[in-house]
């Protein structure tokens, strides 16, 4: 894993004099799973943006597989393989499982504007959408409408519908927001089984998450890295103690309770 396919170099965004991100390096090696973590407001979200091209970084630099993306936009950047999932619910509710899966394929492969081509030649397309919701254990529901689906079913037809564009670099945000402990569970394992042969970048607060499947995380507060490396290192760093909890003792107790 000494591949590195993100790097950015000291990235910095400014809002009205207000610095959301300050000098912030990041090493993402292809791969991995790499976990960006922090309290709110700690400017995760920024960063996303910034990666993503949403936002122009002030100053800094983007790198990705070697080549300065920092002028480019959001377009060319997806279509260089890096995918955001989950900044809005990708998933049309009425439509059945089967077919949020093959709109996705259809985007992928350029017959997105083709709506009105006879369903039928649309058919070689289910195999690959069958083999997607297999890949995320929904094959079962195909024919479901996604409205049906509990909340964690829904982030995993959400990351089969990711998973159809065939990102090199998943960016994930927040992918275990708002669920239940059974779901939170299911889609952990899903996201270290997608890992196996992608990288991925998560923002995620759920530190039992980030505990068990990221490699590296990297911790920011108030914009800037306090700490970075494996979990075992950054969960008894004094400063991150502190940056989440307010005192050390207290955060240990927080960090490993949550």
């Amino acid at each position: 894993m000494t591949d590195v396919i993100l790097q950015t170099h000291k990235l910095v965004k400014d809002f009205k004099g207000f610095t959301a991100v300050k000098d912030v390096s990041l090493c993402v090696h292809r791969g991995s799973i790499h976990a960006l973590i922090g309290p709110n407001g700690a400017g995760k979200t920024t960063v996303f943006n910034l990666l993503t091209k949403f936002l122009i970084p002030t100053s800094g630099s983007i790198v990705y597989n070697g080549i300065d993306i920092t002028p480019e936009k959001p377009a060319q950047v997806a279509l260089r393989g890096i995918v955001r999932s989950f900044q809005i619910s990708s998933v049309f509710p009425n439509l059945s499982l089967m077919h949020n899966v093959r709109i996705a394929l259809q985007r992928s492969t350029g017959l997105s504007l083709h709506f009105w081509r006879a369903g039928r030649q649309l058919n070689h397309l289910n195999d690959k959408a069958m083999d997607l919701l297999e890949q995320v254990g929904l094959a079962a529901m195909a024919d479901l409408p996604a409205i049906e689906l509990s909340y964690g079913r829904k982030r995993a037809l959400e990351i089969a519908t990711t998973l159809a564009v065939d990102p090199a670099l998943m960016l994930l945000d927040e992918p275990t927001q708002g669920m239940g402990h059974e779901d939170v569970e299911r889609v952990t394992e899903l996201i270290a089984k997608v890992g196996q042969n992608r990288t991925i970048l998560m923002v995620e607060h759920n530190m039992k998450v980030v505990a068990k499947i990221a490699h590296t995380i990297t911790v920011l507060q108030r914009g800037q890295v306090i700490a970075e490396g494996p979990y075992s290192q950054v969960s008894q760093d004094p400063l991150v103690l502190e940056a989440y909890m307010g005192t050390p003792t207290q955060a240990l107790k927080g960090a490993h309770g949550h």
